[in-house]
This record gives C-alpha cells, structure tokens and sequence, in this order.
C-alpha cells in the first residue's frame, strides 16, 4: 500500500525536533510521525497526549503492549503492530509473547489475565463494541480500578493510531526486524542509542518513557 499523503513534509521546527526524537529512539523518523507534521497543531497536541500516555503507570507495560497490539491486529495495522514489537523488550516481555498475540486465545505462553487483556482490547475495537459486564468485573477484579481505567483509555487511544494509520495508508517500517536483525551488544561491542530499545529490562534516561508512542504524534 501507498501512502495517502506525502511522507516528504514541510520541516517545521516542531517536525525537526519530534524527528530527532523518533531517530535516536528507533533508529528513523516514524510514518505516522511524517504524515502528521503537514498539519502542526495536530502534531503538537498529539505530541503532548503522548508524552500524558507514555507517564501512565496503573497499567503493567507487559499488559499495557498487549492490549495496543491487540487492538491493532483486530483492525489489521501492521504498523502498529511493528511499533509494539519493537518496545516490548525493554519492557521485560518474553519475546514468544508479543509474537502470538494476534492468536492469543490458542497462545499457552500466556496467563489467563494476559488473554483477559487483548479480549478486553478486541471487544472494545470491534463495531458496536461487545465488553460484558462478566468480563469487566473480571478486570477490575484482577488489577483495580484505576488499571482497568487506563487499559480501557489505552485501547481507546490505540484505535484513533491505527484507524488514523489506516486512513492514511501508513505500512511497517521494519522496526522488528531491525531490533532482531542487530541484537544489542552483539559481537562484544557496545549499543548503539538506536539499539538500546531492544535491550531488556534497559531503557536510555535521554529518551522519552518507552512507551511512549511517537506513531500518534500527528
């Protein structure tokens, strides 16, 4: 697919900056990142709902990627799907979970809350939405109210990335394949700050929250 809109922008000061950003934490400047600088006050204020979104913490970042991946594989964005595999392991995630979200309900490498989560996830994308009450008390049940408010909000935020990706025809960049492809500290050497992501349990102090999802700076 090609996109609907020109990744070329005009290069605002607020575009440089974001890109900057999006370059040292992945290693390029994020599609969804130039599709949105052609319209600057989007892509200021996504930018600051973002940074508010990557500062949640009620929510477990391993139950908070799931959920985003989830949402997305139930819209069918693989972009956003490429972005979650590649934050997830300086979440600490086992790296066969992110890979068998999309068939969470046959995956045995996850527990029964981490299915409660991307079922949650699919029930709030589908149109009209199906979340039961049996399956909200369970939720609130196994993490409080306040991570079932941000699991919900979290979801919600998810759809308006990837339907907003999909609208303007935005595609993977590869940032899985580049976080297996150069396996940080690989043949002894040193990460470099584009790898660093990928290390587990790492996260670079110079670059914003890891979950923190330029994709929706737009």
């Amino acid at each position: 697919m090609t996109a609907r809109i020109s990744l070329d922008p005009p290069r605002s000061l607020l575009f440089r900056a974001v890109s900057w950003h999006s370059n040292r934490a992945y290693g390029k400047v994020a599609g969804p990142l130039r599709a949105g600088a052609h319209h600057t006050g989007v892509l200021w204020a996504c930018s600051r709902q973002e940074l508010s979104v990557g500062h949640w913490k009620k929510l477990d970042a391993q139950l908070k990627t799931p959920a985003v991946m989830a949402t997305a594989a139930t819209i069918g964005r693989d972009w956003c799907m490429d972005f979650g595999y590649r934050v997830s392991p300086s979440q600490g995630m086992d790296p066969r979970k992110p890979s068998e979200i999309p068939a969470w309900r046959d995956s045995d490498v996850h527990s029964p809350l981490e299915r409660d989560v991307p079922a949650h996830a699919e029930a709030m994308t589908v149109t009209p939405p199906q979340v039961e009450d049996e399956m909200a008390d369970r939720l609130r049940g196994s993490l409080g109210g306040r991570a079932l408010v941000g699991l919900t909000t979290t979801v919600a935020v998810e759809n308006m990335r990837s339907r907003s990706n999909s609208a303007l025809g935005l595609t993977g960049q590869g940032l899985k394949n580049r976080c297996e492809a150069q396996p940080p500290g690989a043949s002894g050497r040193r990460a470099s700050a584009m790898e660093r992501p990928c290390r587990a349990g790492r996260v670079d102090s110079a670059l914003p929250p890891p979950d923190t999802d330029w994709r929706f700076s737009r």
